[in-house]
């Protein structure tokens, strides 16, 4: 092999781990109960961005371990709970909800990330909103 050869492979490999761009990001949430007055916006953190994948193409010729495609997951996380506004004494007020503190490119673990390929809008309040600053 050529030296440039190997330089380039070494090069795209090295570039293709600082590339990936997987980071926490801020994002809204909102949580409204049928029991309770107000939509809680709840202004949280999760793991966004980019993450380098293998070319699947060679399925036939792969490993099964191979073609798993990483996307942007939780490396570190923490709880928070926040009080929903407006609920009657017999209903539970509380939400709690994760708060991304570090991120990694792995594989998706549905336990506690939405692994799915297209998003549902139902970010939204159909109640008036209250907002939650922490």
């Amino acid at each position: 092999m050529s030296p440039f050869f190997v330089m380039s492979l070494l090069f795209g490999l090295a570039f293709g781990q600082t590339a990936s761009l997987c980071a926490p990001s801020e994002y809204t949430i909102h949580v409204e109960k049928r029991e309770c007055a107000y939509c809680l916006a709840i202004n949280t953190t999760i793991c966004a961005g980019f993450c380098m994948t293998r070319d699947s193409n060679g399925k036939k010729l792969l490993l099964k371990s191979a073609l798993s495609q990483n996307v942007c997951t939780y490396k570190e996380m923490l709880y928070q709970t926040a009080l929903i506004p407006g609920c009657p004494h017999h209903t539970i007020p509380y939400y709690s909800y994760p708060v991304a503190v570090s991120c990694k490119c792995g594989k998706c673990n549905t336990d506690y990330s939405d692994c799915v390929r297209e998003r549902v809008r139902t970010n939204y309040c159909t109640k008036p909103q209250k907002l939650c600053n922490k």
